[in-house]
Order: C-alpha cells, then structure tokens, then sequence
C-alpha cells in the first residue's frame, strides 16, 4: 500500500498521476473506503446516523474489549475487509502492477487510525502554502466565494494541525514533499519519492499524460487534464490575488490567526513569513491572472451549484427544495 497525504487542492492528484505512471504503481482516485471505518465506534463515531451511532459506540467498545486480543483482534478485522477491497480491485485493474495507492484527502484526518491499520505502507506526505490551498479550493469549488467556503468547509483548520501532528511524531515511515518544490523540480523530488518507496526511478512517470490512468473516481477536475506534466502556473497566483482583495486576506489572516505556530512552522510556512509573498506581490503592482471561462461542463455545474445554494436555507428555491425532498421521502418509504 502507498498512501499519498495531503489536503484537497494540495497536488495530490498530480503526485497521483505521476505515481501511478510508473510501472508497479496503480492508483483510483479518492476511494474513501478508510473514512468511514475509522468512524464505527471504536475510535471516532458520526455525529448522525440511521442507527443509533452513540449506543453502537458503546457497545463496539465493550465487545472488542474482550476479543482475546483487543484491539488487535478489531484492526485485524478492519485490515480484512480493506485488504479483499485494495487487493482485488489491484489484481482485477492493475495489469499485474504490485502497488495500490490510496489517494483520498480525507484519509488525513484519520492518520492515526490508518497508521496502526497499515504500519508498513509508504506514506507520501504532500503540502503546499496553505493560503495556497485555500484559495484553490475557493476558486474551484465556491467560484471565488472565500466566506460561502469557509462556512461549508475550514479545511485549513481542519487539515494544517491534523497533518502537521503527523509529520511531528512520525509515527510511520514516512516522505515528505512540498507542491512547490514539486513542481519546480519534478525529476529530483519524484526520484526521492520512488527511492523511499522502494521502486526504480521512472524518468517517463513524470510526463503522466502519456500514460493511461483510471479514469473513475474523484480527484482534481481541472488542472491534471490541463497539462501532461508539472507547470508552475500556480505557485504564486494565490498571492497576486490576495494583494488585489484586501477583503480575502483578512479572511485568510483570520484562518491563519487560529492554526498554532508550531503547525505552520511544520509545514514550513512559519507565521512570520506566510505573507510574504503577497506582500511581494503588492510591491509589484502586478494584477491577478484572469480567471478561466466558465465554459466546460465541470465549471458551469460548480457555478451553478454556487448560485443555488445562496441563501438556500432562507428563501423560496430552498422551500420548495425541502417540500420536494418530504415528498420522495414519503414515496420511497417502505
């Protein structure tokens, strides 16, 4: 198993794409088969369920406590059921490759589970400037709506301190690679990469769109099919950005202004630079790159999607919404 680590608009399906390019490596994006088990009960429970997810807790708790092993017994259990679905899928998709790579942002937030599930996998830590990331994530999914993208999903409060624990305490073995570096410098960081995960280097894994890859499942929409190869377009666009829309570097700064120290100092982004390039950016009165047209069909449907959930909550679309969803309630029941 190889685990790649990182947020969503992180690189993560770039460093996919290139890993899986290479010879013994297979990939489907974002399977998100370990998410929920790590939420059964035994070590973290959802907040809602269609059972009772606090009884189930407790009782789970209480039923692995005299299995003859405990917790071992319980991952054990786990490790089956993830094994038959990772092994399977690689002998049935993988064209005799000997590696499946779990590429699913979410998995960060439940690194220690996963790291007593598969001890021996190689982990492959991405990060990025997470100002970066956030406005990524705020232009690809919110079109460019920083507060309607907090207020769905903090992901820098949620994904920095989680990752940077990780990285910390180390409590596998584990790589670490930052975006920038990444793409800056392809061949000497993916060469570190293949080294630690114990296969040849592959020049040609680098130029990932000449090879074929899983076409199904999550992953970045947008930019890995833009391009066949890493490309430096973006390493300083968030910042151009922010120094043109005071109103989004205060948002910024005020995420930033939750996230210890000791976190962003781990991801290599300490508090007293993290805005320097903006800063930089301001001194060069240069104005941000023009956003794309929103001409595909991934982007009409985001933008869309942007526009109706406005105020949702609140208005006559969002009441009829929920009138429509009692209805098919009713009729599906039973």
């Amino acid at each position: 198993m190889i685990f790649v680590i990182g947020p969503p608009r992180s690189g993560s399906t770039l460093l996919m794409r290139m890993l899986s390019s290479h010879s013994a490596i297979y990939s489907r994006a974002e399977p998100h088969l370990l998410t929920p088990l790590a939420h059964l009960g035994f070590y973290d429970t959802v907040e809602k369920a269609p059972f009772d997810h606090l009884q189930a807790q407790q009782s789970v708790r209480e039923f692995v406590a005299d299995l003859p092993q405990g917790e071992a017994d319980y991952l054990d259990a786990c490790r089956a059921y993830t094994d038959v679905l990772y092994g399977r899928m690689l002998a049935a998709r993988g064209k005799g490759k000997s590696f499946f790579l779990d590429k699913t942002p979410a998995n960060a937030l439940v690194l220690p589970f996963i790291a007593k599930l598969y001890p021996q996998a190689r982990y492959v830590v991405l990060t990025r400037h997470p100002a970066a990331i956030w406005s990524s994530y705020a232009n690809s999914f919110f079109d460019g709506d920083y507060v309607a993208a907090r207020k769905f999903n903090p992901i820098l409060n949620r994904y920095v301190p989680a990752m940077a624990r990780f990285i910390r305490e180390r409590p596998v073995s584990l790589v670490r690679i930052g975006y920038e570096a990444l793409v800056l410098d392809p061949e000497t960081e993916m060469q570190r990469v293949f080294e630690f995960v114990g296969v040849p280097f592959e020049a040609g894994a680098i130029d990932y769109g000449k090879h074929e890859h899983e076409s199904k499942g999550l992953g970045d929409p947008l930019g890995v099919k833009q391009h066949s190869r890493p490309v430096t377009d973006s390493i300083e666009k968030w910042a151009y950005e922010l120094a043109a829309d005071p109103v989004k570097l205060a948002l910024v700064r005020d995420m930033i202004g939750t996230i210890a120290d000791e976190d962003l100092e781990t991801w290599g982004f300490p508090r007293a630079a993290f805005f320097a390039p903006v800063e930089a950016a301001a001194r060069s009165g240069a104005r941000p790159l023009p956003r794309p047209p929103f001409f595909d069909r991934y982007r009409l449907q985001r933008k869309a999607l942007v526009v109706l959930r406005r105020n949702i909550q609140h208005n006559a679309f969002g009441r009829a919404v929920k009138r429509l969803r009692l209805v098919c309630d009713v009729l599906l029941r039973g």
